[in-house]
């Protein structure tokens, strides 16, 4: 089981230059957790694609269906205090540092392209390239 980021779940679902990658991280671990917060930012991201014309309403759906299946079950509430108190230390934002207090409470890695959680937070963040290595 890891966590991984919404940047990665959007990785895996649209193609990119770094879905191929995305793809390997599913096929090494394809046990993925996320705090809730991962189904709002996902609809946001696919909002910007539909507002670019990118993507319409029906494929839009497609995909967050598609999320919702590779994460079934596996999204979590958490800890409210622990979230800020690793923003403030950190300097990430609350919505990055979920992800953080997750990985932290499931004792797994979070995997993700983040570079900001990287750097602060190196014992528990891992980019996709060294997670897949």
């Amino acid at each position: 089981m890891i966590v991984v980021d919404t940047n990665l779940i959007v990785y895996s679902l649209i193609e990119s230059e770094h879905t191929a990658l995305a793809e390997k991280v599913l096929e090494k671990d394809s046990e993925w957790s996320a705090p809730v917060l991962w189904r709002s930012e996902l609809r946001n991201v696919l909002l910007l694609y539909m507002r670019r014309d990118e993507l319409d309403l029906e494929g839009a759906v497609e995909k967050m269906n598609e999320a919702e299946r590779i994460l079934a079950d596996s999204d979590y509430l958490v800890d409210s205090p622990r979230v800020l108190e690793l923003a403030l230390r950190s300097g990430c934002t609350a919505y990055d540092c979920e992800f953080v207090c997750l990985a932290e409470k499931l004792i797994v890695p979070l995997v993700t392209s983040d570079k900001k959680l990287l750097a602060a937070f190196p014992d528990i963040a891992v980019s996709m390239a060294d997670f897949v290595s």
